[in-house]
């Protein structure tokens, strides 16, 4: 690809999101996680002159990035703040003609600017305060649920969302070392109940249960791609990138049965849902990025990127 800014840092899987979403024909594009702008601003560059972008987040810091990442765009950039599960009101907020878009984006990784700031809590690599929220304006905290739930809950918490088989120890050492008001002191008892580590980390599991718990980050991401799906034109693609076994799971399965004709239980002797494809899966498999990418950039190795195209009549056209 040519004609793309400079950037700090390269965004996950780039060309392939940009091949991907046919960028260079986009007029009207979300980016509904803009983070730092990297992705927003190369489909800026090959759409130009008349690609136009709304881009969201849930973090007024990273808006602030992208902000000043596609300032030399003009006013074919838009930013709001906002999340996934609010995705059609903002689109239609923004104007009517954001209700039938081109493409839309949703990178679900959370940046390296939040990782590396030991005073948003996302690490447990720095001494830093038990936050973790995208939105400081939200609650709970991190802080809250570690010091404040029921050891039970907690356990649960951390299986469900973590895939911790050992959430029961970890949880029973928690609520015992109470309270517990930084990173490093988790970390440490996590590390003390699980004892050494070899791939990763033992309190990884720990942090991504606690990240995905205080930010909802799945019960978004479901209400996110089903709006999504309705905003797109015939003909108009969605590409997002996960990078746990959750998030793609749900991806997965939204967009397999977005894609099938009928969706009533096998049991059934005949169709009865009346359901309508509104899908077509572009990617049986999800795109990984190469040797190349993960040698410049490791925190990609486990990126997951997935591609639908729309069918039939908008959400808005069906209405009419």
């Amino acid at each position: 690809m040519t004609d793309r800014p400079p950037a700090a840092h390269r965004p996950v899987l780039l060309d392939e999101v940009l091949t991907g979403l046919r960028a260079a024909a986009v007029r009207r594009f979300i980016d509904a996680t803009v983070g730092q702008g990297g992705h927003a601003a190369a489909i800026l560059a090959v759409s130009a002159p008349h690609g136009q972008l709304l881009g969201m987040d849930r973090d007024p810091a990273a808006l602030r990035s992208s902000e000043a990442a596609l300032r030399t765009f003009g006013d074919r950039a838009r930013l709001v703040h906002g999340s996934l599960e609010h995705l059609a009101e903002h689109a239609a907020a923004a104007g009517a003609e954001w209700l039938a878009v081109d493409g839309i984006l949703m990178d679900l990784g959370f940046s390296s600017a939040q990782v590396d700031d030991p005073g948003r809590g996302f690490s447990f690599q720095s001494e830093g305060p038990l936050d973790m929220r995208y939105d400081p304006a939200t609650e709970p905290s991190a802080d809250q649920l570690v010091n404040e739930l029921p050891e039970r809950d907690l356990a649960d918490l951390l299986y469900r969302w973590g895939e911790e088989r050992r959430s029961r120890r970890v949880a029973r050492a928690i609520v015992a070392a109470r309270p517990l008001r930084t990173t490093a002191e988790l970390a440490r008892v996590v590390a003390r109940a699980l004892g050494g580590w070899h791939r990763i980390h033992p309190a990884t599991r720990t942090f991504q249960a606690l990240r995905i718990a205080v930010n909802r980050e799945l019960e978004v991401l479901e209400t996110g791609l089903d709006q999504a799906i309705d905003l797109l034109v015939p003909g108009g693609r969605l590409a997002v990138i996960s990078f746990h076994s959750l998030e793609d799971r749900i991806v997965k399965r939204t967009l397999r049965d977005a894609s099938r004709e009928c969706v009533c239980p096998p049991r059934m002797p005949e169709c009865r849902c009346a359901h309508v494809s509104r899908l077509r899966i572009v990617t049986r498999r999800p795109i990984v990025p190469g040797t190349a990418e993960i040698g410049a950039n490791p925190r990609a190795r486990s990126a997951r990127l997935r591609l639908a195209e729309r069918l039939g009549p908008t959400a808005v056209e069906a209405a009419a």
